[in-house]
């Protein structure tokens, strides 16, 4: 046997595991593992500028692909920085492997500039952490860091002293990282009796449908058929469940509409399917609630259950299907399938071309989805964009989207761009961004040219932190230190090597955004859209009403009643 640096070993053994990019900033004491990487390996080396975007890069790709990514970064600060990046593909999970390259051994634990103990912090954010303290347990180390990623779906974090990395050892054979199908898991017989027991004596039955029913179309479609019974969905699920649905009666929680948060409330029966759905209040008070979930921890995690199974929900209704008697009663069905159509119309008033020249959000989405390609992937800010794009961006069975709905942090949209650009480059990939969210990270645009990607960068740009204004508002506080100072994003753009669009008036927005979308290499449309728009949940409290009407008292006295007074023009009356 040949000896090899460590850092080769590292690197060959993430080429096995099926890696195809490493996303980072290169470093001192990365050196061996790049060098590695470049002459011993065909993965390919995506140069970010800030290590928090590599983060969201190589998790999105991991997301949209199941494929195992990785993510690299030098001592110190460097490799500190995907903490957030790294937070988000876990939660999603993502499989993804960090190399954390580390000072030499002999400097740690002496308050050595640049020193990091990486352990506790990755601890929290990972399914595997280590890091190695001896070559010879190097290739242990990675490859158990692979297997756990693509088992557990999430991040791994592998810690490499960079004198260690430099070290020359035997490259001995180890048992390579396994990716096999995963198990065929459904509830036993008796369990399968007892679901159909009760969906077979419900009334008012309702489908809830989480991220778990990805696969599964063709048997929810069934399920509803043959139950009569109108499907509500997460915004996790709106890719796998909402396209080409007659049964689909739109989302619940905070960005959903009225005829999805009043079928779960008004059910007697609700069957829950791979729904890890967080906010308690959005489900029924009274209804016998049945959950199916491959993971065992979320049965009866977030409300009271009659009965929780385990099982794959692709497999566990074409189990159940042939127990479930046919319904013929469509009342339920039927009441809310026409409250979802009124509850559509309702919020697509406002996706026109404005007599003012506004530019609402709204009509922005809906231009987007009309033109988008037929299999576009589609990111969206936490905030605003994320709202609008849930409600307004249309999906077909074949078109995707990424929204951080789960660790919910700004400037997630475009960095997971880049890296589901870079696994999918024949795809149309598109960012919608925050003015704030875009800023944040606003570096990694200097990487669609190095890297030459194509990707489509929209700003949704209104001067302002807006989902935090609103959220200011909804209390009854007048907002603060909101307000964004904001560049002409087209002409940064231009000035990086980025075809720049701007739009300031909704009459010129559908044929800037189709010539927008037609340009073949990366772009950026700064589109002005309008500031006071509200996002209305679908079921408004009295204390809702009390606390902007608050807001508004505050507002009047504090000098800023016109801004109160074009909200209340802008949401509440009629044009």
């Amino acid at each position: 046997m040949s000896k090899k640096k460590v850092a080769r070993i590292v690197v060959e053994a993430l080429e096995q595991a099926g890696v195809k990019r490493c996303y980072g900033v290169v470093g001192d004491t990365l050196n061996d593992v790049t060098d590695a990487m470049r002459y011993h390996t065909d993965i390919e080396w995506v140069h970010m500028r800030h290590e928090e975007a590599g983060g969201f890069a190589a998790g999105a790709e991991a997301y949209m692909t199941g494929n195992l990514t990785a993510c690299a970064g030098s001592c110190g600060p460097g490799s500190l920085h995907f903490i957030n990046g790294l937070y988000e593909s876990h939660r999603n999970g993502a499989p993804v492997v960090l190399i954390a390259s580390q000072l030499p051994t002999n400097v740690l634990g002496t308050d050595f500039p640049q020193e990091v103990d990486y352990m506790p912090i990755y601890k929290g954010c990972s399914v595997f952490c280590e890091e190695v303290k001896n070559p010879h347990e190097a290739k242990r180390v990675i490859m158990t860091a692979c297997q756990e990623a693509i088992a557990k779906r999430g991040v791994s974090v592998v810690i490499l002293p960079s004198d260690i990395s430099a070290t020359e050892v035997e490259d001995t054979p180890i048992l390579q990282p396994q990716a096999p199908s995963a198990p065929v898991i459904r509830p036993t017989d008796g369990e399968i009796k007892a679901i159909a027991e009760l969906l077979n004596s419900g009334k008012k039955i309702g489908v809830f449908a989480g991220v778990g029913c990805a696969g599964a179309f063709d048997e929810i479609i069934a399920l509803c058929e043959k139950l009569k019974a109108p499907m509500a969905h997460t915004s996790r699920a709106k890719d796998f469940v909402e396209g080409n649905n007659p049964y689909n009666v739109g989302m619940t929680g905070m960005l959903g509409v009225q005829s999805g948060y009043e079928m779960i409330k008004n059910c007697d029966t609700l069957l829950v399917l791979g729904a890890d759905f967080a906010w308690s209040q959005f489900y029924p008070k009274n209804a016998e609630i049945i959950q199916i979930d491959l993971n065992p921890s979320r049965l009866g995690l977030r409300h009271a259950i009659k009965l929780g199974v385990i099982g794959d929900v692709k497999e566990t209704l074409k189990a159940l299907l042939p127990a479930l008697e046919s319904k013929s009663d469509t009342a339920f069905l039927d009441h809310y399938r026409q409250l979802h159509t009124k509850c559509m119309a309702k919020l697509d008033k406002k996706a026109v071309a404005d007599h003012e020249g506004l530019i609402h959000p709204q009509y922005l989405i809906e231009l987007l989805s009309e033109y988008a390609d037929e299999d576009a992937i589609v990111t969206g800010d936490t905030g605003s964009a994320m709202a609008w794009v849930n409600r307004h961006f249309h999906t077909n069975g074949q078109r995707r989207t990424l929204l951080s709905m789960k660790h919910g942090t700004m400037a997630n949209a475009m960095p997971q761009a880049i890296g589901i650009q870079k696994a999918y480059p024949d795809r149309q990939v598109i960012s919608v961004s925050g003015d704030g969210g875009l800023a944040m990270l606003m570096g990694d645009l200097l990487t669609l040219v190095q890297e030459k990607i194509p990707l489509k960068v929209i700003v949704l740009n209104n001067g302002t932190l807006d989902f935090v204004e609103l959220e200011m508002k909804a209390e009854g506080i007048v907002n603060s230190y909101t307000d964004l100072q904001n560049p002409d994003f087209s002409k940064v753009a231009e000035a990086i090597g980025i075809k720049g669009f701007l739009v300031k008036g909704s009459h010129e927005l559908e044929a800037t955004l189709k010539e927008f979308l037609a340009y073949e290499g990366p772009a950026l449309l700064d589109v002005h859209v309008e500031r006071l728009e509200l996002i209305w949940p679908p079921h408004a409290e009295f204390t809702n009403y009390e606390n902007m009407a608050l807001y508004g008292a505050k507002a009047v006295l504090g000098g800023e009643g016109h801004t109160f007074f074009e909200m209340l023009k802008e949401n509440f009356l009629e044009k």
